[in-house]
């Protein structure tokens, strides 16, 4: 919290995108016993329990709330579904489809996450921040349009380019949405929020303005209108060069920065504010020398700023638990 204010802390406080996963044995072990993913994500108990199991482990500064970015078009009624080997479905949506959507009911729909919020606050140490979070208005809206994800997001932005008005509807009612959520989040015990614009590095410059700009931009607005101290992080994968405006145009207090941001740049982001990142999660995977070298030139370059030490993207499941611990001992000067 204290990095998201500005201030530099050494060593810089660590978590990782998707600490909660399926490298870790014991999240496969609740994995099994909550049978669906969905289930995972809406049953309190499992949802506490599975954030929980790499603060035990690893004594990360931060817990992300275990669920997904889905539950919004989930709460929705799109009829969201997770297939093993396959990934995330749900019903394509159409112009007409999105006139026909309405907010009501989402909240009641979300309530068992605002429930393992409390329960995960309540069981964390005092000096570890809980954050909440949310998909990106665009990066939500991207697995509406095609029902699923594809390598570029083709079909949500030909979409967009057809039916601007409709799309820019679906992008606005996403980001109210995501904000109600996100504050929601926050008064039941998160200390700060990240949003996930995953594909936002599919966008155009005149696109990434005002499909990823634009909408996170009302959400921040939106929610600091509510809540004035809200901290927020806005993570624009894949953004490259347009990150350079994106603190000031989202109004972020923090940008997160994937593994291909170089890091000269990211040295340049970080004179206005706190920037996260961006170790690649194959480096975790690799251990050894690789992880040592990643490690230390994101240190050596971002560490006297304020910076939050994470990955540029998830941690994968193929990722060693031992090289995880490899990496939070380096980057507290213990290995």
């Amino acid at each position: 919290m204290r990095v998201l204010s500005g201030q530099t802390v050494s060593p810089p406080p660590i978590w990782l995108m998707r600490q909660a996963g399926r490298y870790l044995p014991e999240y496969r072990e609740t994995r099994a016993k909550a049978g669906s993913f969905l289930d995972l994500c809406y049953t309190p108990e499992h949802a506490i329990e599975v954030t929980l199991q790499p603060i035990r482990r690893y004594g990360f500064d931060a817990a992300i709330l275990f669920s997904d970015i889905l539950v919004i078009p989930d709460a929705l009624k799109r009829n969201v579904k997770f297939t093993e080997g396959y990934g995330p479905s749900m019903d394509p949506i159409s112009e007409e489809g999105i006139r026909q959507l309405t907010p009501e009911g989402v909240l009641d729909h979300l309530a068992p996450v605002f429930e393992a919020v409390t329960g995960i606050r309540s069981a964390l140490p005092e000096e570890t921040t809980l954050l909440g979070f949310c998909g990106a208005p665009w990066t939500v809206a991207t697995y509406m349009i095609a029902g699923h994800g594809t390598p570029d997001q083709a079909p949500a932005r030909l979409f967009a380019y057809q039916h601007p008005e409709a799309f820019d509807h679906l992008l606005a009612l996403l980001a109210d949405v995501s904000a109600e959520y996100l504050i929601r989040q926050i008064d039941a015990g998160a200390d700060a929020v990240q949003i996930f614009d995953s594909w936002a590095g599919v966008l155009g410059e005149r696109e990434f303005e005002r499909f990823a700009v634009g909408p996170v931009r009302r959400m921040v607005d939106r929610v600091r209108s509510s809540r004035p101290n809200a901290k927020i992080i806005a993570f624009a994968k894949g953004a490259g060069y347009m990150l350079k405006g994106y603190r000031q145009g989202t109004d972020a207090d923090a940008i997160g920065l994937d593994w291909s941001v170089p890091l000269a740049f990211a040295a340049e982001l970080q004179k206005d504010g706190a920037v996260q990142g961006n170790l690649d999660p194959m480096r975790v995977v690799a251990g050894g020398k690789a992880l040592e070298d990643g490690i230390d030139a994101i240190l050596e370059v971002l560490g006297n700023g304020p910076l939050i030490f994470n990955l540029g993207h998830g941690i994968t499941p193929q990722a060693n638990p031992d090289h995880v611990t490899a990496l939070v001992n380096r980057v507290r000067g213990k290995g």
